[in-house]
Formats: structure tokens, C-alpha cells, sequence
């Protein structure tokens, strides 16, 4: 709003509508006024593609981004064609039909691109497409599809229409620099450090007979307080304050994940970011966590932007290739599925999917979750109670992997990339509550790296040439993390000879030696190795044994009675959440509990059960952005030719030149396992583990 006012660029909003329907009305009004200047034109800048449902060849056009910030392009109705296959108009009935998750807009459940495209090239509008569909040239399965779905085509292509009726006194301006405050403008612009920009706006206003009024106001050094002189001082912000405040606030309170200026303000209660950054400051010291944000969150701030910056390389062709292989062989699943069940339908729908799997087929577990409305539920966690009942539900798990695989990733992508190929996922450093970092658009976090179908889009991540990529992997941090802060004699034991850790701990448990345990006292072993990490209880783990619970509660019991000083920190950290409301990692980093106080005895378990994983998992993201800012500086300080790319849980992912991996993986492999001091491990090594490889899916063991 600072640039917007200080350019002169008039800003219209009312309660209730969005920007598009502002932008909608505004279109609306100015083709009445096009009606009395013929010269008029109406371009819409933006990178809402919503927008496209306004053009109109001799009125509206829209301008907006292509790939990159520097790949434009302007769209009239010819090309708006070109690209969707059917007029402006008709976009609203396409997004009715298709969706837009970016939108909430849901669609019709099982049409998807191609379908919605055919449906409103062949009948127009959804209303049409209705009005036709007894006699429509379609296959009865899509016939049945939209027959389900009328409601959502409908409601969901409302929602798509852009409003033009927003009730906002429109005026338009007589020229650019009519209201343009240039001393304010270019104020801002070097403070914001928009160098180029600055001298961009010097340049059209001497070309235009704009003249500054005043010198350039001096820069705020870093950390002062007040104001600059002149009118400058109504500004209200920084760039680092931009940045930086949001930071604060999430380290004071972890639960507003990815907050932004409006959640400052609204908790410190000020419109001044001046105020605003002195209150934050006094929560800090008053919650004693000055020390995450000063020394981890702070310095890491500037390694996260230019790691979004960067991106990282993508095949195209491997994606391609992917997606018809694994269009394929969804098809092929969808047929085989279809077979078992006696009959064709929407596997998308989980009402029809519902009504075949435990009506027509009658298969039911007496562990079945239902739904809120009281249907029995089809996630995946409850169908796996049904694999070994009938072929259908391995088929449909398996069709549900590829249709995420295809949606999430292999199809997602490519869209997504810049003109050289690189992909600019979004990496969250407030992302979640716990401490450890997000990525979204797309979640590069949680592509499979345990099936193949999931390791082979990991292929497609690949390195510039000359360089490779080179991953380091904290093995098991969270379980080391865990033996050093229970002080467990056992289990620092295990990982202080370098064992096994689950037949480790398989071995003290059934106390035999560790060379006669066999796969199943390792699976339990290791089941519950992972599951204290997340507060699991006995009925958890009876169901990932797949034990009755007699047999889980003497193997829980016996665990617990072997490592008794882990049971006593896991019975104290619960007690102290209760007590003060909050955990504490190693650093410092708090996270809050308001479930404690509830009066529900399930929302006081989970609250536990989070209390518990908090200190583990957020130590473990403590030390991962320690080694991120300390990788960063040896980088810098090292003249390394290597760039941060992706951060996933316990791995950090780098382009390396060539002629630097040696140098790189030896020096990045020793500044992770030394971020905790020999006084903090108690003597538990931490170890990181290093990969290289051309692609990210290809990665070997290296040293």
C-alpha cells in the first residue's frame, strides 16, 4: 500500500470482495467509459489466472507471467484460445467442472483437465452441458460422473465467476503522475533497496518534467530507532522488518506457522512496526528465546530466500516419460479394479468407492474408522485394515499412490518451471510448529523415497552440468537426540559401539545376544524405536504389530522396563508440558500446549502425545540450521562453487562443481556432526552421511 500510494496508483477494496471481483467491477466501468474514449485500453497486470474470464478482444486484455518475473506475456482472446481450447467466457464452467485446489474450488470428484476441456468445447457452458446429458456422445461412466456432481459443477463454477458489482466509487485517473509523490517514491525505493527501480522512476520522471522537491533522505542505519525526516517518516516499515518481525513472532509462538505483517500487528496490537519490533523484542527475552531467533532462525533468513532463489534443475523428459508410464498403468489399475468390483465406477468418489467395498462386496473390519456422517472410512490408513481381505484393496492403493505421484509431481511440475528448467519450490523456514522447515508449491518434503514409484521422479532432480549433487543425511538423529536427552545409559550405550540401534535395542529387550535376533524382534524393535518419538501408546502399537493387545502391552512394558531412564524423561516431560504449558529443546526453541487444559480426555492425549515428540524433533531442527548457517559461512569463506537446493527433514541437498566435491562432503560432513558440542552428546556420535550423484534419485554413498 506504501509503493501503491506513493506512486500514485489509486487502491480500491470493500468488505466482503476479493481483489478479482474489485478488478471485475473496475473492468465492467471502464468498458462503459471505453463506449465514450475509443483509445481507451483496458490491460489487467497480474498473476491470478482467474482473470482470463475477463477478456474481450476489443476491450480486455491480460497481462501476466509466462514462467520467470522476464517472460511475459499478454493475452487477447486468440491466445486465451490457443491455450484452453475454448473462449474467455467459458473458463468459469471449465473450473466448474475441473476445480482449482489453489481456489478451494472443488469440481466435479473424476473429471479431470482433458474431460472438462472436451465437455466445454463440445456444449459450452455447465447449464448445457446438463440440459444435454441424457443424449450427450459420452461414456456412461462420465455420464454417471456428472450426474453425481451437478451440485458441485454448479456451486463450484459460482464460485469461479469473478463479481462485478462491488460497491467502490471508481475514478479514473487523468494520467500516471497526477497523484505521483515523487520524493516519497523514491524515499521508499531505497529503502526497500530497489536500486534498479530507483533509477527506472528518475528517469521517466525527468522525462516527463517531474522534478524532486527534496534531497534524498539519508538511510536508517541497521537496529535504529525513529523515523527519517521529511514525509519519509509516515512509512511504516523496512525490507528487514518485512522479513524479520514474522520470524520473531513465530519463535515467540510456533502455532502461527508462516505468519506475515497483519500477524504481527494483530498480536502486538500496533499498527508501528517500530512498536511492534520493541514488543516482539520484549517477548522474546521475556519467553528466553532471543537465542533461536539471534543465533539459528535470524541468520538462516537470507540461505532460505536464496535457496528458493536458486531452485533446482529439472529433466523434463524424465517427467514426460513418467507420465505416460504412469497414466498407463493407472489406466491398467482403474480396468483391474473395475474387474474385481463386477462393475465400472468412480474410484475418485468416495461415497461410490464406499458403497462397492463394503455393501456390494461386504468387507468390513471390526477396527474400521467411519466418517463424521457415519459412513465407514476409505483412507488409506483404513483400507490397509482390509488388504488381506480381497485383491481390490492393493489395487486401489495402489492407484490412489499414481494418481498423487501424478497430480502432486509429475504432471504439477512442468508448468512450474522457469525458462532454464529450474524448479522454484517455496521453502518455508516458519513452517511448522515444531521448528522444522516446509516446502510447498510443490512439497519437494514428501516425495516417496521408500517406493520405486516415488524414487523415480527423484530422478528427474538432476545437477547443472559440471556440477554434481550432494546430499547429506543425518542417520537417525531424532533416536540419538532422544538417548541424549533421557540420559538413557542403555541407549547411549547402543549407539556409543556403533550398533544397530533396533537390534540393539532387540537384544536388551528379549535378552539374547544380538546375533540370534531374528527379523520380527527387529521389526518390534524398530517399531517402537519410531513410535515413542511420537508419544505411541499400547493401542498404537498393537496396531502396527498387528498383535492382540496383551502381546503389545508386555512388549511395551518390557521396553519401558529395559530403558527405564528413557521411560522417566518421556513421564517428565509430560509432567512439566502439564505444568508450564510449553517444552524446551536443547536450544531453547518453545513450543506451546493450550490442550492441556481441555476438558476432553482426546484432546489431552494429543497434547501429550505432542509434548513428547516436540523437544526430539525440534532439537533435530535446531541443529540441521545451525549446520545450514555454518555449511553457508565455510562456503563463503572457502570460495566453494556450492549451492544449498533443497532441505528435507534430515537432509540437505547441495550443487557441488566438481573439482569441490572432496573438499565440500569431507568439511560439510564434519561441521554437521560437530554442531553439538562433546559436553552436549554425552558422548553419542552424530552422524551425517554423504551422497553424490547426478540426480537426485542416483545418489551413491561417497568416502
Amino acid at each position: 500500500k506504501d509503493i501503491f500510494t506513493a506512486l500514485g496508483i489509486p487502491i480500491y477494496s470493500h468488505p466482503g470482495f476479493e481483489a478479482d471481483d474489485i478488478i471485475g467491477t473496475i473492468v465492467k466501468k471502464c468498458e462503459k467509459l471505453k463506449i465514450e474514449n475509443s483509445k481507451l485500453e483496458i490491460i489487467i497486470a497480474t498473476g491470478d489466472m482467474d482473470a482470463m474470464q475477463l477478456v474481450d478482444d476489443k476491450k480486455v486484455q491480460v497481462y501476466t507471467l509466462k514462467k520467470g518475473i522476464s517472460d511475459t506475456i499478454m493475452y487477447d482472446e486468440k491466445k486465451v484460445v490457443e491455450r484452453f481450447g475454448f473462449a474467455p467466457k467459458l473458463l468459469v464452467d471449465y473450473k466448474g467442472l475441473r476445480g482449482d485446489p489453489s481456489d478451494n474450488i472443488i469440481g466435479v470428484k473424476g473429471i479431470g483437465e482433458k474431460t472438462a476441456t472436451t465437455l466445454v468445447q463440445a456444449f459450452g457452458t455447465v447449464e448445457n452441458i446438463y440440459k444435454n446429458l441424457a443424449k450427450a456422445d459420452i461414456s456412461e461412466r462420465i455420464r454417471e460422473i456428472l450426474r453425481e456432481g451437478k451440485e458441485e459443477a454448479l456451486f463450484s463454477k459460482t464460485l469461479a465467476t469473478i463479481r462485478t458489482d462491488a460497491p467502490i466509487n471508481f475514478v479514473l485517473p487523468k494520467n500516471w503522475k497526477e497523484n505521483l509523490d515523487l520524493d516519497k517514491a523514491l524515499d521508499l525505493f531505497r529503502t526497500l533497496g530497489f536500486r534498479t527501480l530507483t533509477d527506472r522512476l528518475k528517469k521517466m520522471a525527468e522525462k516527463s518534467g517531474i522534478a524532486q522537491t527534496s534531497p534524498p533522505a539519508p538511510l536508517l542505519a541497521q537496529g535504529e530507532g525513529g523515523h527519517r525526516p521529511g514525509e519519509v517518516a509516515q512509512l511504516q516499515f523496512s525490507a528487514q522488518e518485512a522479513k524479520d518481525l514474522p520470524i520473531m513472532l513465530w519463535v515467540i509462538d510456533s502455532d502461527i506457522t508462516n505468519p506475515n505483517l497483519e500477524d504481527v500487528k494483530s498480536f502486538t496490537k500496533t499498527d508501528d512496526l517500530d512498536e511492534a519490533r520493541k514488543i516482539l523484542e520484549k517477548e522474546l527475552d521475556r519467553r528466553k528465546v532471543r537465542r533461536v531467533f539471534e543465533d539459528i532462525e535470524k541468520p538462516i533468513m537470507s540461505i532460505v530466500e536464496k535457496m528458493n532463489e536458486r531452485g533446482i534443475k529439472i529433466d523434463k523428459k524424465i517427467l514426460a516419460d513418467l507420465s505416460i508410464k504412469y497414466h498407463k498403468e493407472q489406466k491398467r489399475l482403474e480396468n483391474a479394479i473395475w474387474k474385481e468390483a463386477g462393475e465400472e465406477f468412480n474410484i475418485n468418489s468416495t461415497k461410490t468407492l464406499s458403497n462397492i467395498l463394503f455393501n456390494k462386496l461386504g468387507l468390513a473390519d471390526k477396527r474400521q474408522k467411519k466418517t463424521p456422517g457415519g459412513a465407514l472410512s476409505t483412507k488409506e490408513s483404513e483400507l490397509e485394515k482390509l488388504r488381506d481381505k480381497h485383491p481390490i484393496i492393493g489395487l486401489i492403493l495402489e492407484y490412489r499412490e499414481l494418481a498423487k505421484l501424478l497430480s502432486t509431481y509429475i504432471d504439477a511440475i512442468p508448468p512450474l518451471l522457469d525458462k532454464s528448467s529450474r524448479l522454484h519450490s517455496t521453502f518455508l523456514q516458519a513452517g511448522s510448529t515444531t521448528g522444522r522447515m516446509a516446502s510447498n508449491n510443490p512439497n519437494l518434503q514428501n516425495i516417496p523415497s521408500k517406493t520405486a514409484l516415488g524414487r523415480a521422479i527423484r530422478d528427474a532432480f538432476v545437477a547443472e552440468k559440471g556440477s554434481k549433487l550432494v546430499a547429506l543425511d543425518y542417520s537417525q538423529i531424532e533416536l540419538r537426540i532422544a538417548a541424549i536427552l533421557s540420559k538413557d545409559k542403555k541407549l547411549i550405550e547402543i549407539f556409543k559401539n556403533g550398533e544397530d540401534v533396533h537390534a540393539g535395542v532387540a537384544s536388551r529387550v528379549f535378552k539374547v545376544p544380538p546375533d540370534k535376533i531374528d527379523k520380527g524382534m527387529r521389526t518390534r524393535a524398530k517399531t517402537i524405536n519410531f513410535g515413542i518419538l511420537y508419544g505411541m501408546g499400547v493401542n498404537a502399537l498393537k496396531a502396527n504389530l498387528g498383535v492382540g493387545r496383551k502381546e503389545a502391552q508386555e512388549f511395551y512394558n518390557k521396553y519401558f522396563s529395559t530403558f527405564t531412564e528413557l521411560a522417566s524423561y518421556l513421564d517428565k516431560i509430560k509432567a512439566e508440558a502439564e505444568r508450564k504449558g510449553y517444552t524446551e529443546t536443547m536450544f531453547g526453541r518453545r513450543r506451546y500446549f493450550s490442550g492441556f487444559k481441555s476438558p476432553l480426555p482426546y484432546v489431552r492425549a494429543q497434547a501429550e502425545r505432542m509434548a513428547i515428540n516436540a523437544p526430539m524433533q525440534g532439537t533435530q531442527a535446531d541443529i540441521i540450521k545451525i549446520a545450514m548457517k555454518r555449511i553457508d559461512e565455510y562456503i563463503k569463506n572457502n570460495s566453494l562453487e556450492a549451492n544449498l537446493l533443497l532441505q528435507v527433514h534430515d537432509e540437505l541437498v547441495y550443487e557441488v562443481r566438481d573439482s569441490d566435491i572432496d573438499e565440500a562432503v569431507s568439511n560439510f560432513k564434519k561441521i554437521m556432526e560437530e554442531v553439538l558440542a562433546p559436553s552436549e552428546s554425552r558422548g553419542v556420535p552424530i552422524i551425517a552421511e554423504p551422497s553424490v550423484g547426478k540426480n537426485w534419485g542416483e545418489m551413491e554413498k561417497y568416502g
